[in-house]
């Protein structure tokens, strides 16, 4: 199709502003307009820098701006864009600008009548006043983020949202398969119940795999509306525009030989004498990192943590300012802020700061930014002509996407530099970096039936009306993740909400919403509302600071662990700037600028998703084919297919002959090593060395360590790593048998879910999903909740639910691990091969660790120097859980009770009988409350425990008993009211008849 026929539909100040601007389109463009033209649901795949945000857009800016424009002014949103992250949101609302002007003035040359589309945005970031100015003034087109969609569906200013006939998803794929993603499905289905008709939805992906999946996750289903029966998926056309972007990359090793890594080595100390070091990668790898930003007009550093782009942004601005060079230590001087090079970039950093550092890096004012994520997606970031990974990006799907943000403009190649930290690390990023030229990017899939996803979905959708079960079902079949959910998870999750938990242990978990089962209607309870938009979404709190000015701006946030072992007076850096601590609160760290001062590095903790199937694979599958290769034809394929430095390939060839010279195999597609050797103080530690990825060996380990603790072998130490398991053998056990290794598949499943409520996983899981499902709320948006004070929080209630096998969030936490942080199928897969020789088992004795084992004993050795027994934050909560009968052995009763005051003693009593002013019920749902967590109740005591009239209360009380929600019994000869939930206990336990 030519550019002129794919642009014919369009108005004539349209058509006029392109060619004028771009002259042609792309493949994209010219595939996804008479798609979109059609009205059905598109799913656009196409590579970063392809046009397919303007594919978008055109179609949508040209029909609204050929509008007559008394209809304009009356009709309201009509296009929602909606964006994973805010400063994606942000930059196309800049982005709009150019078309917007461009038409208005085409359409002036040519007289044609156009009126240009009002444009809001409205983010987590967006301040009160202007949220009230966008919803009392909607904007024809609104650019918004999953959260705040949830937020305004969830209260009036759903109204504004009912005449919207399009929805732009873009960077679809970048939530697709995340509880995020399935919390914006629901979203969108319960826009859809408000809208006049259903709207169209585009959504904009980069290349994945398979699209029929991605296609169904935006289109959704059709359901009977009636039932809310699923029917099938919701037809969506395929825009497959994923042609290959050029890329120019190459992967560098900045030393000669990276066995020389870790080694001790003497080194003078500036107070006199030598003090021991070891070798490290930085010292070379810092020099080059400049030398490539000195020499291109603009680059991003992609790292994947938030502590080394502050510690890489800090050392090079040293190395840049005054040829200063450090390795590893935790502290840096940053120079004057004119004097500064490079930026640290990430999402610790307040939203204003980070639009500070990418306009500068745009306007040129800086030379680079060191990033995470942060700047993985599709921000325009203007002439960057140069993306630096540091480390394997651990996909391939996230290195084609920070590749991508180089060469952002159409047609232009996107040149990336690979520097792996060390020789483990090469081996991956040799198998990434071609897999990246050849588009063999991961799968994706889902979230299928996320239960805590849909208890806070379900609270929101009711918070302000009155729904039928059936309307309930059809918003949350109606997502694709929640296709196969069943009658009896859908009425589980209503019992949850409801506050029929199964035992009077939960009662302090207070219901959130009303269900009538003879109606078949549920709404919402008081306060629903609140507590729903307080905890909006699906990234769990991590219990941060935030950092803010002494103005109250905000800079950033720091990690709880991280500010309870700080001190006002204190300096650290954050975005490579220096501040002083002045004053830490129980919520926020106050903080003024401290430029030139020396300044320790801040750290957060965080898990990685772990390597994917494919990719282990592929790593395994890459390991045995170059060992089978001569050294020559080796390093021709690893220069030539893998873009690899000579000095690299010469240094992933040595590291293969040494692992081959310590255990006789390598491991990989078709080999396990199981390496045994005596530690520094002289355990015996087992590595069980495969490249299969941590997703397939959590979930093995877990299984290990019950089956050989079932055989007698008890406290096994055990951690996993994406390249493998390591555990050490307890005193006394002299032998592993290595049959052990080969549990049978069928089996796999049962071992595992029997091991996995013992791991710390499934609690800090556990936890996270009892938030989502608002058992665990923040009382405050503005207020941080302690991160300790939540674990405390999640233990109470996990101990709880962990008697009751049907509780939904118990449930839904074991399916989380099981089928998201886990890969069984990959697991199972593995072990049928082994089974069946497929997948052969090696043996090897060594003296110390080889070098594949080394990577592993390095990661036992960095978890439990972190852990110190126990996170500081959960040392400093155990004192709020201290044994009472062991305090009274240690005390003394007597020294006991003179620790507890009679006057406070009895005022507790009162509050917990719900006797004071504060506690005492105004409400049938209040009244309720009383009576299912204090139990059956008089008219006296009910009155006593009553803010209102006693007629009221007898009013209350009625429509209790009509609601089906209490029942009056007799006990010993009185009459009492109680909690329908508890009938079957009172008949069973004090003979009530019903």
């Amino acid at each position: 199709m030519t550019t002129e026929g794919a642009v014919s539909e369009f108005s004539s100040p349209t058509q006029s502003w392109f060619l004028n601007t771009f002259g042609s389109s792309t493949g994209c463009q010219e595939q996804a307009w008479p798609a979109i033209a059609t009205g059905a649901h598109v799913l656009l795949c196409a590579p970063t820098g392809s046009g397919k945000t303007l594919a978008a857009f055109l179609s949508a800016l040209d029909r609204l701006g050929s509008r007559d424009a008394s209809v304009a002014a009356a009709a309201g949103t009509t296009v929602l864009y909606i964006s994973p992250l805010r400063a994606l949101a942000v930059d196309v609302d800049k982005n709009l600008k150019a078309p917007l002007r461009g038409i208005t003035l085409a359409a002036e040359r040519l007289g044609s009548v156009w009126v240009a589309p009002s444009v809001g945005v409205r983010t987590g970031d967006t301040d009160a006043k202007e949220r009230r100015r966008l919803a009392k003034h909607p904007p024809d087109i609104l650019i918004t983020t999953p959260e705040s969609l949830y937020l305004m569906l969830t209260s009036a200013v759903r109204e504004s949202l009912r005449h919207v006939d399009t929805v732009i998803i873009d960077e679809i794929h970048a939530v697709a398969a995340t509880k995020r993603g399935s919390h914006l499905a629901v979203s969108l289905e319960r826009l859809e119940q408000i809208c006049d008709r259903p709207p169209q939805r585009i959504g904009l992906s980069a290349t994945q795999r398979p699209l029929s999946e991605i296609a169904h996750f935006l289109g959704g289903n059709h359901c009977d509306h009636s039932t809310g029966e699923v029917i099938g998926p919701r037809p969506v056309t395929i825009v497959d525009a994923g042609a290959r972007k050029p890329l120019e990359i190459e992967v560098v090793v900045p030393i000669e030989d990276m066995a020389l890594l870790g080694e001790r080595v003497e080194q003078e100390d500036p107070a006199g004498g030598h003090r021991p070091s070891y070798r490290s990668i930085w010292p070379s790898m810092h020099p080059r990192l400049l030398e490539l930003i000195h020499s291109h007009n603009s680059t991003i550093i992609f790292v994947n943590a938030r502590r080394l782009s502050e510690r890489l942004a800090a050392r090079l601005n040293e190395l840049a300012s005054d040829g200063l060079q450090r390795g590893g230590e935790n502290t840096a001087t940053v120079p004057a802020e004119s004097a500064e090079l490079v930026r640290a970039h990430h999402g610790s950093l307040s939203r204003q700061q980070r639009l500070l550092l990418e306009d500068d890096l745009k306007a040129g004012r800086l030379k680079a930014l060191v990033a995470t994520s942060s700047l993985e997606l599709g921000i325009d970031m203007g002439a960057v002509d140069l993306v630096i990974q540091v480390e394997s990006p651990g996909s391939v799907s996230r290195g084609l996407q920070r590749v991508g943000r180089a060469g952002h403009q159409v047609g232009a190649p996107s040149r990336g530099r690979f520097f792996p930290k060390h020789r483990a690390d090469l081996v991956e990023t040799a198998v990434v970096v071609q897999r990246m030229a050849q588009g063999e990017i991961e799968s994706t899939q889902y979230v299928r039936n996320p239960l805590d996803v849909a208890a806070q979905q379900i609270v929101a959708s009711v918070a302000l009306e009155e729904l039928e079960l059936a309307q309930l079902a059809l918003i949350l079949r109606g997502s694709a993740p929640f296709t196969t959910l069943s009658k009896q998870l859908f009425e589980s999750v209503l019992d949850l909400l409801d506050g029929r938990y199964p035992s009077e242990e939960f009662s302090e978990f207070h219901p959130r919403v009303i269900w009538d089962r003879r109606a078949e209607k549920v709404v919402g309870r008081p306060g629903a509302q609140r507590i729903a938009v307080t905890n909006a979404g699906t990234i769990p709190d991590r219990g941060l600071f935030g950092v803010f000015l002494p103005d109250g701006s905000r800079v950033g946030e720091l990690d709880e662990e991280m500010v309870y072992e700080s001190r006002p007076g204190e300096t650290f850096l954050l975005g490579a700037s220096t501040w002083r601590i002045e004053e830490i609160t129980h919520d926020r760290v106050i903080v003024t600028p401290a430029p030139g001062l020396p300044a320790k590095l801040p750290f957060w903790h965080g898990d990685g998703p772990g390597r994917p199937i494919e990719l282990g694979t592929a790593v395994g599958r890459f390991l045995r084919e170059i060992r089978a290769l001569p050294q020559e034809k080796a390093i021709t394929r690893l220069t030539e297919d893998h873009f690899l430095q000579p000095v690299a390939a010469q240094n992933l060839i040595a590291y293969l002959d040494d692992q081959a010279a310590a255990t006789g195999s390598l491991p990989d597609d078709r080999t396990i090593v199981v390496e045994r050797f005596r530690d520094e103080i002289g355990d015996w530690r087992i590595c069980i060395l495969t490249p299969f990825g941590a997703r397939v060996h959590a979930p093995w380990a877990l299984a290990l360590r019950r089956r050989i603790e079932e055989n007698g072998t008890d406290n096994l130490e055990i951690l996993w790593t994406d390249d493998g398991i390591i555990f050490r053998l307890p005193d006394g056990v002299e032998s592993f048998d290595v049959n052990d290794l080969l549990i049978d598949a069928s089996e796999i499943d049962e071992l595992v879910m029997a091991a996995l409520p013992t791991s710390a996983m499934f609690a800090s899981r556990f936890r996270e999903s009892a938030a989502r499902a608002l058992l665990l709320p923040r009382r405050r948006v503005d207020q941080r909740s302690p991160l300790w004070q939540q674990r405390q929080r999640g233990a109470t209630l996990l101990a709880a639910a962990a008697k009751y096998p049907e509780f939904p969030i118990l449930l839904e936490t074991t399916r989380e691990c099981m089928n998201d942080v886990f890969d069984l199928p990959a697991l199972r897969g593995l072990l049928e091969q082994m089974q069946r020789g497929a997948i052969r088992v090696v043996q090897a004795d060594t003296q110390s660790a080889s070098p594949f084992a080394a990577s592993l004993l390095f990661s036992w050795v960095a978890t439990y120097m972190y852990e110190g027994d126990a996170p500081l934050a959960e040392r400093r909560a155990t004192g709020l859980a201290l044994d009472r009968n062991l305090l009274k052995d240690l005390l003394g009763a007597e020294e006991l009770r003179a620790l507890l005051d009679a006057e406070v003693l009895e005022a507790v009593e009162q509050e917990l009988q719900c006797l004071v002013p504060r506690r005492q019920a105004n409400s049938v749902d209040r009244v309720h409350d009383l009576l299912r967590v204090l139990g059956p109740m008089n008219r006296d005591e009910l009155l006593l425990r009553w803010s209102g009239v006693p007629e009221a209360l007898n009013e209350a009380l009625e429509q209790l008993l009509e609601n089906r929600r209490a029942i009056e019994v007799s006990i010993g000869a009185e009459r009492r009211f109680a909690d329908a939930a508890d009938a079957a206990r009172l008949r069973d336990v004090l003979g009530c008849a019903l």
